[in-house]
């Protein structure tokens, strides 16, 4: 593993064959290098762990009292303001909250991995990445950089880590299914995302179990999470496809709630035709007509369980990690035919 500390700009340009001054161009938006030429310079700057700012060399050497959060589902969205994402919205404010309670500032950073990113952001103490995708590029940067991290969601690439809090995604999904069931459901549709994540990879798990304890022939669509209302909408057609489900378990709220569009547009409504439920919680479950029963992650006390557990590792501690906060169902009238659980 390289010493960034050591690596300095003559090594980077003797690595990638060009001069000094082309990489102070490439990293700092001048000159004119080709598009290619400067994406390949910083790609190799980034592997070797090269810190361009003097202050912040000096500034990692002791804590500064700020910490980064890295929202990965946004950065893989492209867009950090996603209409009807308020899980990360909340988780972030209660971030900031716990963090000020803690004598700690919060600094929120884009992909660390793409384009330029101030050098500062390698000066913080540690970091919050939430929902790590495997082998996760940002994980690796910082890992390289000997920066401490805490992933909100585990790590499917590190399953000896303990470094994580994480929402009890398999128990939540379990819940989800068993009130389906409860309200009349034998056959369940599972639409999931894309991200190889550990709350889809939970998901997913726990519908497969469900299948099999029940001898169910397994439904299973996955949709990219950036597709959103659409994506769900669009999806219909598949889900139809060999006779309408008596349920559909949709992880992604934008998801569910295009879906439930769509089965209108067929004249399907919830809860009569078919039940609808959600895997997390959003202002599109909410707000739909009829409202959409979904899981609560009480993002909350994740943010206040994430920032303790980084806050505790920045100072040098060996706090308990792996932490597991249980999840919400919010029972709403897409999945609810007034069926007592046990009737």
């Amino acid at each position: 593993m390289s010493d960034y500390r050591s690596v300095t700009i003559k090594d980077v340009a003797a690595r990638a064959g060009v001069s000094i001054t082309a990489v102070s161009h490439a990293l700092n938006e001048k000159g004119t290098l080709s598009d290619e030429t400067r994406q390949r310079i910083r790609e190799i700057a980034t592997a070797m762990g090269y810190q361009a700012d003097a202050l912040a060399r000096g500034l990692r050497r002791s804590r500064i009292g700020v910490i980064g959060i890295v929202l990965r589902p946004l950065d893989a969205l492209e867009d950090y303001s996603p209409p009807g994402i308020d899980y990360f919205l909340r988780f972030a404010g209660a971030a900031a909250v716990s963090a000020l309670g803690k004598g700690l500032s919060l600094m929120h950073v884009a992909d660390l991995v793409r384009g330029p990113v101030t050098p500062l952001a390698f000066s913080l103490d540690g970091y919050i990445v939430t929902d790590p995708v495997r082998d996760d590029p940002v994980v690796a940067l910082l890992e390289r950089r000997s920066i401490p991290y805490v992933t909100l969601g585990r790590d499917l690439s590190k399953p000896e880590a303990t470094n994580w809090v994480a929402s009890a995604d398999a128990d939540a999904a379990r819940q989800g299914l068993r009130h389906l069931e409860e309200q009349g459901a034998r056959s369940i549709a599972f639409v999931g995302g894309t991200d190889d994540n550990s709350w889809n990879a939970d998901g997913e798990t726990a519908y497969r179990e469900w299948c099999e304890q029940h001898g169910v022939r397994q439904r299973m669509f996955r949709l990219p999470e950036g597709l959103g209302e659409q994506g769900g909408h669009d999806l219909v057609p598949n889900l139809l496809n060999g006779g309408v489900p008596d349920a559909i378990y949709s992880l992604t709220g934008r998801h569910a709630a295009g879906i439930q569009a769509g089965m209108r547009e067929r004249g399907l409504l919830a809860p009569d035709d078919y039940l609808l439920a959600c895997g997390t919680d959003a202002d599109q479950t909410r707000t739909a007509d009829p409202p959409i029963t979904a899981i609560d992650l009480r993002p909350e006390i994740l943010a206040r369980e994430t920032v303790d557990l980084l806050a505790g590792i920045t100072r040098g501690e060996d706090p308990a990690g792996r932490r597991m906060v249980q999840s919400r169902l919010i029972v709403r009238r897409s999945s609810d035919r007034g069926i007592a659980p046990g009737a």
